[in-house]
């Protein structure tokens, strides 16, 4: 089976830390893989450097077997990575459901009329329909993160990047989640500290420390 992801040997480190080195991990098409670990660890700034958000310092970062060695290497990969950030309330661009998970399908050129359509279909998909004329920021956590999957599930992507998807949410909103993720057939980074969240989703689950990144399974 062909692979969507493969770090090998990836490090990084800021002016005045080193986060983590020679993290190794490859991705198949449609595989699901969480990671997990301690708080400071460097979850978030590995998922980054897989979004194309940071340059790792040093290792290798293929994405369908291309090597990237520079943040404008992404650039061709853009539109098949969907990264969803652990807050996503910064992210929105617009002020109603519709219009923000319209946006990106408009930015690409698409008529407003079949852009409506297919945002329609992705908040009928998701089960948030009813939300569509709501503003967003009267919404509730969880639909929030729902709302801000939808503009992302709407592209279309091949690889769904997830930063604590269920951060801080009641378990109502936690079991959408993951009804909706266990629901796509993509391939799928999972960054969490809920373990009993990604037990439901996936059997393939790493712990991140500072120089290794363990299959726990």
């Amino acid at each position: 089976m062909s692979c969507s992801i493969n770090l090998k040997n990836i490090s990084y480190k800021t002016d005045t830390k080193k986060i983590f080195s020679n993290i190794s991990l490859d991705v198949s098409h449609e595989e699901k893989v969480a990671i997990i670990g301690a708080n400071g660890s460097g979850k978030s700034s590995l998922l980054k450097i897989i979004a194309g958000l940071l340059i790792q310092t040093e290792g290798e970062l293929y994405l369908f077997h291309n090597k990237i060695d520079k943040l404008k290497d992404f650039k061709k990969f853009r539109s098949d990575l969907g990264y969803l950030p652990q807050d996503v309330s910064d992210h929105f661009l617009c002020p109603t459901v519709i219009e923000d998970v319209m946006f990106a399908l408009r930015a690409k050129g698409i008529e407003k009329d079949e852009a409506y359509k297919q945002s329609i279909n992705i908040l009928k998909e998701l089960g948030i329909l009813h939300l569509e004329n709501r503003n967003i920021y009267d919404l509730s956590g969880g639909e929030q993160k729902i709302v801000a999957l939808a503009g992302i599930l709407i592209t279309k992507p091949k690889i769904l990047l997830l930063d604590e998807p269920t951060n801080a949410l009641d378990e109502s909103a936690e079991n959408k989640i993951i009804d909706i993720l266990n629901s796509i057939n993509k391939s799928m980074v999972i960054v969490s500290h809920h373990k009993t969240f990604i037990d439901r989703l996936t059997p393939t689950i790493y712990c991140l420390e500072s120089s290794s990144l363990n299959n726990i399974n």
